[in-house]
């Protein structure tokens, strides 16, 4: 069972799953938004090729931590996509992982449109290793109680 990572916006969606130990996240590809039915569809062929058990997608928060209207249609992506799939979504903290996936691909010439799915991609990954992380750090400080 894996994890799937989202880097959510209005038109394109950055895609990432994790390997079945929980232990990385590789980029899957940049989905671009058709409508409701077509989206249901591509995400429940998605949960079952990869075996989902979980999503987390990632909350734009502003730098000082409050929500955005962002944020607000990501919670609400988030509530069709748990509706639609019937499995748990979380939220992780999101901030400056755009930044962190352009200072990636600063060096990367070619297509900009190309450049800017890897972006989303790359973004998508940062938000699940995050997430993984924070998982793992949690685990260890449960045991070493």
């Amino acid at each position: 069972m894996r994890i799937l990572g989202i880097d959510y916006g209005d038109r394109k969606i950055g895609l990432a799953v994790s390997d079945e130990l929980k232990l990385t996240a590789q980029a899957l590809e940049t989905y671009r938004r058709k409508n409701q039915k077509e989206d249901k569809e591509y995400f429940k062929k998605l949960v079952s090729r990869y075996e989902i058990e979980e999503i987390v997608v990632g909350l734009p928060l502003r730098m000082d931590g409050s929500p955005g209207t962002r944020a607000t249609k990501t919670r609400e992506f988030a509530r069709w996509l748990k509706a639609v799939l019937n499995l748990p979504v979380l939220f992780f903290d999101e901030r400056l992982t755009t930044q962190q996936a352009i200072k990636i691909l600063h060096h990367h010439k070619g297509n900009p449109k190309v450049k800017k799915d890897l972006e989303d991609q790359i973004s998508a990954v940062i938000i699940l290793m995050a997430y993984l992380e924070s998982k793992r750090v949690k685990s260890d400080a449960g045991q070493s109680r």
